[in-house]
């Protein structure tokens, strides 16, 4: 008897069997993946060709923008690096010697802003090529922000996540009056900030520890993270004049340490709003054992829940620093000229005598979105876990 007698054959599948439907369980039609592919390949050509189009549009000339749309190179259009060249030849400090000097500048101002950062940040000279003292104040600003925002952020996250924490709320209503009192003395009635901050925190504490004992009802920890979360729903533009006042009353007007500041507090709620999942979705018997052992809690921050978390972390970053990096509201009513960041040389490539010069502002775009990118491609193994981490119990 033949081999083929002990088994039994199974039926071949008909066409539409094979189209429409799925070989086992768990698994797609072939229809089902024909589907899922074009659409998958129509959005990532939608999303990509505005990148695609800013590309090719750096490396055009004036006649071959107007006269277009040319899309492929060295056969529509010859490329040409007149968009590159005129970021730095209508500028007579955009010479090798002065970016070097500036280059110099900007190592020992790294070092002296660690000693006294008001002081180091107001070093950088006028008469410097614009592209590049954009493009380092935006790296110092926007990284420095990033690293505040993330150090503050995550470790307000994990104090969310694990502490308990019951204020009562009519404290909180008696601290919120008392800072708007000092806030309205110091601005309308010339008292100096650090008197009227004074005497409002020492009446918040005296009435906390006489009037707050009345006080019965009590927040929770949800209700903090949402108080926080909240205050990144507010639009920018709502705070922007207060917050021009107050730096402007401190002499901080375009200055690093302003901007850095603006920012850290801006994306601060969205750093303990992801954070705060990432931290409540570990298990916390680890950090049990290791106060057993006799850790303190920054150690078991440090030493287990940061590396645990580590996806988390680096995913959070990128969105941080990508929002830092593209803010430009902030930017252009806190700076003149020595703060000048990226986003608002982009912006001035709108306005000009000759109209808007699309070859060189694709030109800037393409140089102001390379940190991003790089920071996206060191990331990347991290990101597509970090997006997932938040979302999965247990």
């Amino acid at each position: 008897m033949s081999g083929a007698t002990y088994g039994i054959s199974k039926p071949a599948r008909s066409l539409r069997q094979r189209l429409f439907e799925p070989p086992a369980v768990g698994k797609m039609s072939l229809m089902a993946n024909l589907v899922a592919g074009a659409i998958l390949l129509f959005w990532s050509l939608f999303v990509l060709f505005p990148i695609y189009w800013v590309v090719i549009t750096a490396f055009k000339d004036a006649w071959t923008v107007n006269n277009g749309p040319f899309f492929i190179p060295f056969v529509d259009f010859q490329p040409t690096l007149k968009g590159w060249t005129a970021q730095f030849a209508t500028d007579p400090y955009c010479d090798a010697y002065s970016v070097g000097r500036q280059l110099v500048l900007l190592v020992h101002n790294l070092f002296a802003f660690i000693v006294s950062p008001v002081i180091a940040i107001d070093r950088m000279e006028p008469q410097i090529c614009k592209v590049y003292l954009a493009y380092t104040n935006s790296f110092v600003i926007s990284f420095g922000a990033t690293a505040l925002c993330i150090a503050v952020g995550s470790m307000a996250a994990y104090a969310l996540a694990r502490i308990s924490y019951k204020p009562k709320f009519g404290n909180v209503v008696v601290f919120v009056l008392l800072a708007l009192s000092a806030i309205v003395a110091s601005n309308y009635f010339d008292v100096h900030w650090a008197i009227s901050g004074s005497v409002g925190l020492a009446l918040f504490f005296l009435l906390a520890r006489s009037l707050g004992r009345r006080f019965k009802t009590t927040l929770g920890n949800n209700d903090i993270l949402f108080w926080i979360v909240s205050q990144r729903i507010l639009p920018p533009i709502v705070v922007i004049i207060p917050v021009y006042m107050m730096f402007q009353s401190v002499r901080m007007i375009d200055t690093h340490l302003a901007l850095i500041i603006v920012y850290a507090v801006a994306n601060l709620p969205i750093v303990v709003w992801l954070m705060h999942d990432f931290f409540a979705n570990l298990p916390v018997e680890l950090e049990e054992s290791a106060q057993l052992d006799g850790s303190s809690r920054f150690e078991i921050f440090w030493d287990i829940v940061l590396p645990l978390t580590r996806p988390g972390l680096a995913a959070t970053t990128l969105l941080t620093l990508i929002l830092n990096w593209n803010e430009y509201l902030f930017a252009i009513f806190l700076t003149t000229a020595r703060a000048l960041t990226m986003p608002i040389m982009v912006a001035a490539k709108n306005t000009g005598e000759r109209g808007i010069l699309w070859w060189e502002m694709c030109a800037i775009i393409m140089i102001m979105i390379l940190p991003v990118i790089i920071m996206a491609i060191v990331l990347q193994r991290y990101i597509a876990k970090g997006v997932l981490l938040g979302a999965v119990k247990g």
